[in-house]
């Protein structure tokens, strides 16, 4: 089956469909697609078969997330965690990411005509070096569009994701592209797989299941949360309309928190930016006071400095990314 699956919505969907964009609508969602063995061994087949299901939902999921104008998704499509299942599962999930992403690049066209771009998130360096080369080609091969965006995280677990961050942080400060003083925590928010997305304004887990099992454990601290029963290959469009009504509910609260989240961030960097100012002043300092205005001006062109610092580690960070895959995608690199 195609990564967009070309379907109309029912006559009853789109009404509904039309009814629920009347409110505030996530723009980000974010899914952990729980439930594909448990699937396969109630319907008494094979556990791939279960994990072809799923893929299939999934397909079927983000032609829904279009039609609700749901312009970012992201999908937990296998944790680092998931190498200590059964080799002949792992094997089995790998054959089946390679026939995918063969998929997709067959498929470039469709994804050129609806602007998608596919992103993969983790650690690529843990899987097999063909099925990487097939990951970046479809990740080169898409960056251009930006209509709308699918995040497959693969290889992925949110700690990995986190420790990677603040080893870029590190990797920045032995490069002289910012100083220690310039770490924060909205420069480890920069450093992530997702520096490129907005978080997510709803997460939805299917299965039963009430953990987020190391995913974006970040970026969801002030999303909506919805667990639901249903198996992930058993997924319908109602199901995905409960979990948007559940967000539509909580939307006013979950924007204050994120306001004051941005807030109380923007307090952290000043009072940062200030001590920093203090103790350049103290080493400068000639025994004469300086009046609040000058420190005011010496604050200014601190945080101007600290801004040039931080972007200009940015804009190398996301260069050392873009050469990786750039790299890997290349027809020289061999297996």
């Amino acid at each position: 089956m195609s990564w967009i699956r070309e379907a109309e919505l029912s006559l009853l969907e789109r009404l509904s469909a039309n009814i629920l964009k009347a409110g505030p609508m996530p723009k980000h969602v974010a899914f952990i697609m729980d439930g594909n063995r448990r699937y396969a061994r109630k319907r008494h087949v094979e556990r791939q078969k279960g994990h072809m299901q799923g893929f299939d939902k999934l397909a079927e999921t983000l032609r829904w997330c279009l039609n609700l104008d749901i312009r970012e998704v992201t999908v937990y499509a296998f944790s680092i965690e998931n190498f200590k299942r059964s080799k002949e599962e792992v094997d089995g999930l790998m054959e089946l990411a390679k026939e995918k992403f063969l998929r997709l690049l067959d498929e470039q066209e469709n994804l050129e005509k609806h602007g998608v771009c596919i992103r993969v998130l983790g650690d690529l360096t843990l899987l097999p070096e063909d099925l990487q080369r097939l990951i970046a080609k479809a990740v080169v091969a898409t960056r251009a569009h930006n209509r709308c965006f699918l995040n497959v995280c693969f290889a992925y677990t949110s700690r990995h994701e986190i420790a990677n961050a603040v080893k870029e942080m590190a990797w920045g400060v032995e490069q002289g592209l910012i100083k220690s003083s310039d770490v924060s925590e909205a420069l480890l928010n920069e450093c992530l797989y997702t520096s490129n997305s907005p978080n997510p304004d709803l997460l939805i887990r299917t299965s039963g299941e009430v953990r987020l099992s190391d995913f974006l454990l970040w970026q969801t601290s002030h999303s909506c949360l919805v667990f639901q029963s249903v198996l992930w290959p058993e997924y319908s469009f109602w199901n995905l309309c409960e979990a948007i009504l559940q967000y539509q509910q909580n939307h006013r609260s979950l924007q204050k928190a994120q306001e004051m989240h941005k807030e109380g961030q923007a307090i952290h960097q000043l009072e940062a930016d200030r001590l920093c100012v203090a103790e350049l002043l103290q080493h400068r300092g000639n025994g004469k006071p300086m009046d609040a205005r000058a420190r005011q001006t010496v604050l200014l062109s601190y945080s101007e400095s600290r801004e040039e610092r931080v972007q200009r580690f940015l804009c190398a960070l996301q260069q050392k990314r873009d050469t990786f895959f750039e790299h890997l995608s290349s027809p020289t690199v061999v297996a």
